[in-house]
């Protein structure tokens, strides 16, 4: 069920200007303010320890670059 909120212009207008895409609704942008401040899953993690064991162990040389990536599709 929708409900509607009262903010002040200028808070609109702060919410305006963080549109990543100008279609993009209030309701979106406060939800990416909201997910910055939500807490890591278990398995995102356990995912992110393995990324970090993974480098430790091996380096980055199992990671591709952006550089690199942008070379490939030439950009």
């Amino acid at each position: 069920m929708a409900t509607t909120i009262q903010i002040s212009n200028e808070l609109k207008d702060l919410l305006a200007a963080r549109k990543i895409h100008p279609r993009d609704t209030f309701e979106d942008v406060i939800f990416d303010l909201v997910e910055d401040t939500m807490e890591l899953s278990e398995e995102t993690k356990r995912n992110i320890a393995e990324i970090e064991k993974d480098i430790k162990k091996n380096g980055y040389k199992n990671f591709t670059s952006l550089e690199e990536i942008k070379k490939d599709m030439g950009l």
